[in-house]
């Protein structure tokens, strides 16, 4: 069974009038993230409701506007001592492209891992989107990371991407050795669709009666398809991603509209958590995505997971990986990084 086109009317309504009582959603930008949105407008950035997939993927992105900014700061960034490698990977249909890093000073073996999927609702987002995300994880953990280009919808509908998160995380499972790490130390992580892709495959773990990733590790996740979340009225026409560009997502991923339960995307509706790995989630304060990440941290304390939550007022979905611009991105990878190297230090083995 599937909504109607009238809860999406009844949603934008309401997103008005908290329009209305708070005021614009983006007075409350902070600084660096004001620096990014300017030069991204600059960039002929449009919104996603207004492209098709294709458009908006082949459009300027938030990294984009960083590396413009700093060419006209005449700034180089330093090295971050990680390297990365093209490979591939086992997906839910074939192999799929991923991307390996590894930072300086890496055992010969058994050094912890961390799976990455990147973001983009399900249908933009690519490795090189996300690079700078997955580079900051290496560099500030000391883990591998694999991060994984899955398919995307609509060209790939529901539930491919689900599938390819898992296939890559038995792949990585059965390469750990190979690859130098410790499979009894690996961490899941994403940013939105990434992260419900990261939670997805902690919950499978756990039922499948494998082995289980240590930690999870998700930034401004989706775990819902309520569109009538506080938070959606908040950043109704919030930037880069509003109510419209939430719905523009939704309706390229589930074809046949969005079911009423599905609990692979609901995951903050679910009584079942039980038994997951610890997580750590990182919110943005002007996104729409904020309070299903809420409601997913609430959900998981309710069910007995160790949880740790942080929102950073000031900032937009997709701020985690521009910390050569954005300051408050620095603060969630530091907190992050904290939360992986932590579990990573007590998983069993060390």
């Amino acid at each position: 069974m599937t909504t109607s086109s009238a809860p999406d009317d009844a949603n934008e309504s309401i997103g008005r009038l908290a329009e209305l009582i708070g005021g614009d959603p983006m007075a409350g930008l902070d600084t660096d993230m004001k620096a990014v949105l300017d030069m991204l407008a600059q960039l002929d950035e449009r919104p996603l409701e207004r492209l098709t997939p294709a458009e908006a993927r082949q459009q300027a992105g938030m990294n984009d506007a960083v590396a413009a900014l700093m060419a006209r700061a005449g700034t180089v960034p330093e090295d971050d001592a990680v390297a990365a490698e093209d490979v591939m990977v086992s997906g839910g249909d074939g192999e799929v492209p991923a991307r390996l890093y590894r930072p300086s000073g890496l055992r010969e073996r058994l050094n912890p891992l961390i799976l990455f999927f990147h973001g983009g609702g399900f249908v933009t987002g690519d490795l090189d989107s996300h690079d700078w995300s997955a580079r900051a994880l290496a560099r500030r953990t000391g883990a591998i990371v694999l991060s994984v280009g899955y398919r995307l919808a609509p060209e790939h509908g529901f539930p491919a991407a689900h599938d390819d998160a898992w296939a890559a995380w038995n792949w990585l499972s059965r390469q750990a050795h190979r690859l130098g790490g410790d499979p009894r130390q690996v961490a899941v992580a994403g940013e939105d669709a990434g992260a419900n892709l990261a939670a997805y495959v902690a919950v499978l773990a756990r039922d499948q009666g494998g082995h289980q990733p240590v930690h999870q590790a998700l930034i401004h996740p989706m775990a819902d398809t309520d569109l009538s979340r506080p938070s959606y009225g908040e950043a109704l026409r919030a930037r880069p991603i509003g109510l419209a560009g939430m719905r523009w997502r939704l309706r390229h991923l589930l074809a046949d509209g969005v079911p009423e339960d599905e609990p692979r995307l609901q995951l903050a509706r679910r009584t079942d958590l039980a038994g997951l790995a610890p997580a750590s989630i990182v919110l943005a304060g002007i996104d729409p995505l904020r309070s299903e990440g809420e409601a997913l941290a609430a959900a998981l304390h309710q069910a007995g997971v160790p949880v740790n939550c942080w929102s950073y007022d000031g900032v937009t979905q997709g701020f985690f990986g521009l910390g050569l611009i954005v300051t408050k991105a620095l603060f969630a990878q530091a907190d992050i990084a904290g939360a992986l190297t932590q579990a990573f230090a007590a998983a069993p083995g060390r």
